[in-house]
């Protein structure tokens, strides 16, 4: 008998039965691409997600075309955003593999539906029983939307899923007293933390590339003589933290968080607008029957700016065993081309921490002590973080110098083994034996100075690492360390950007002019990302060698190996100028001793 809608119950039933069967299969397939590791990046993980997102498509074609009939039998609005979310999933998860930021899109406009249409709202109406398992799932989908929304640089977005997180997380201790959701408190405290740390001028610069910006014309010519010999382009990149209490949300931290976005393209192009919602009369935005205009399952389609280049591959461990980032490297330096590099970013302490209780789990390794609901896991499983074993603790302090430390359990956590690489954290130097005992192409170490510096006393933790943040966010940097907030006034700070782009473009035309540059620098200057982080680089060490606090005290300065040409050294006269021209812009003088002949 069909009801007053002309839907017939059997068809109803038979309708939910097919997507539920449906939501089975896809899930299935979700789990693979799940389950394979994050530096999979050949056919055999392009299969499955292909086959993941087709299943996922015919999921929501199916909802869409038979919508009546579903909610006649019963279908759940927070079954549709867990589609959704499992969508979003997929993409962000495809942004992960491939740095492809049209994907990171795509999931933001998945997610960004989920919250505007409510979809797990209707399950926290007063009239329906509390569910423990739907209020994690809404909990982890927000963590994974901010992410993707701290990604995307959406300031405000981030600041109102931040408040409707902790509000979350209030209700429902409200809703469920027997549990004391202690991991989710601290992810909102984790989420305050970050905010605060990440915290910049409302007229700086995006971290990402942009042309703009960061491109200097001065150089072309001489950029361009570097392309009639062997010319490298950054194909890959391993980013990974150790650092104990570091700024984080869940397993994002805040240097890799920075170091990330700096090796990627800023968007310029119309494609990466998300579609604007139409205002209903009352004011709320329409409800389209999709959470996006199109599940682009064709992989090959291109739509990126046809004006860059692709964004270099990046793979992000958190706190991995030095065996899991051995075998990650190994398998990412197996699929380089003979002309790519890999740049490796580890930061880390160079001091052992033996009192950091490590659980093992079933299969020997370690894990985190969370229950099964923590949240630290995108793809919401069980988060178990790879930690070194414990080992043997003979070293003695004094052979420290020679490591620098991963994790948490002493000696065998060390590792000094590793080229191409970023280093920064108090012990870097160690990482000097790789150079001159490279087999096969020469290595190129960036390593940061043992200690933080800044005329004010706050945690040198609290807002990430300094090497990092110069490289990263150079201006920002140089505001904190002589102690000067980033919300300056616009005009001071704008003019205090000229000049540091000034300083940088005649930095680069002394480096790609200079007749002592190393041909290890020479190869890898034709790079955009490289050539722009080894300039800031030549201004970090300036800066920090003629900061007051470090003269005389070469454990503060950061060092490069091979060695950059004296042209560009702290004791350089060009160095002294735009640090001064810099430092008298903003007013900081006094914090920099310089030679005679620049102050008069």
């Amino acid at each position: 008998m069909a009801d007053d809608d002309g839907i017939d119950g059997a068809s109803s039933s038979e309708a939910l039965a097919e997507f539920r069967s449906l939501v089975e299969a896809a899930d299935r397939k979700f789990a693979r691409v799940r389950d394979l590791p994050p530096s999979a990046r050949g056919p055999l993980h392009l299969l499955h997600f292909r086959k993941s997102f087709k299943a996922y498509t015919l999921l929501w074609h199916f909802q869409q075309q038979r919508r009546r009939e579903l909610v006649a039998g019963g279908l759940q609005r927070w079954e549709i955003g867990d589609v959704a979310s499992r969508i979003g999933q997929l993409y962000y998860g495809q942004y992960q593999r491939t740095s492809e930021v049209r994907f990171l899109f795509e999931a933001y406009v998945f997610y960004e539906a989920i919250v505007s249409r409510g979809y797990f709202e209707t399950a926290r109406a007063p009239a329906t029983a509390p569910d423990l398992r739907l209020r994690y799932k809404e909990l982890r989908f927000l963590v994974r939307f901010l992410i993707v929304a701290l990604l995307l640089n959406r300031n405000d977005e981030v600041r109102q899923l931040a408040d409707r997180f902790r509000a979350l997380v209030e209700e429902s201790k409200a809703a469920f007293p027997a549990m004391n959701f202690k991991e989710w408190k601290q992810v909102t405290q984790e989420i305050s933390r970050f905010s605060k740390a990440d915290a910049s001028s409302k007229t700086a610069r995006p971290l990402r590339y942009n042309v703009l910006f960061d491109a200097h014309p001065t150089s072309f010519p001489y950029v361009a003589r570097f392309h009639s010999t062997r010319v490298l382009r950054l194909q890959d990149a391993i980013l990974t933290c150790y650092h104990r209490n570091e700024v984080k949300v869940a397993e994002l931290t805040l240097d890799t968080f920075r170091i990330l976005q700096c090796l990627e393209w800023e968007p310029s192009g119309s494609s990466y607008q998300p579609p604007i919602k139409e205002p209903c009369q009352n004011g709320a935005s329409s409800d389209q029957s999709g959470a996006s205009g199109l599940i682009d399952i064709n992989l090959a389609a291109d739509m990126m700016d046809p004006d860059l280049p692709p964004n270099p591959r990046k793979a992000v461990i958190y706190r991995p065993s030095v065996s899991h980032l051995i075998a990650v490297i190994a398998t990412i330096s197996e699929d380089l081309n003979p002309d790519s590099i890999l740049l490796i970013y580890l930061s880390a302490s160079g001091k052992p921490d033996f009192n950091v209780p490590i659980q093992k789990d079933i299969y020997g390794k370690s894990r985190s002590s969370k229950g099964n609901y923590a949240p630290h896991s995108s793809w919401e499983r069980d988060s178990s973080l790879s930690q070194p074993a414990s080992a043997n603790k003979t070293n003695s302090t004094d052979n420290l110098r020679h490591y620098i430390c991963l994790g948490s359990q002493g000696a065998g956590s060390m590792f000094h083994q590793i080229s191409h690489s970023i280093n920064s954290g108090d012990n870097s130097q160690a990482f000097k034996i790789v150079h001159g005992a490279e087999r096969g192409e020469a290595s190129i170490l960036l390593l940061s100075h043992d200690k933080p510096m800044s005329v004010s006393d706050t945690n040198p933790i609290s807002s990430g690492s300094q090497f990092t943040h110069f490289l990263t966010a150079p201006l920002q940097a140089f505001c904190h360390l002589v102690g000067l907030s980033p919300d300056i006034e616009a005009d001071l700070y704008s003019g205090a950007e000229n000049l540091l782009s000034s300083a940088l473009a005649e930095w680069e035309v002394s480096l790609c002019t200079s007749n002592s540059l190393d041909q290890v620098w020479a190869q890898v200057l034709t790079d955009p990302f490289l050539r722009r982080l080894i300039i800031r680089f030549v201004f970090c060490r300036a800066a920090l060698s003629l900061f007051h606090s470090s003269r005389d005290n070469v454990v503060h300065l950061p060092e490069c190996l091979p060695n950059l040409p004296e042209s560009v050294s702290p004791e350089s006269a060009i160095a002294q100028i735009h640090i001064h021209h810099l430092a008298e812009r903003l007013g900081v003088l006094n914090y920099f001793h310089f030679i005679d002949s620049i102050n008069r």
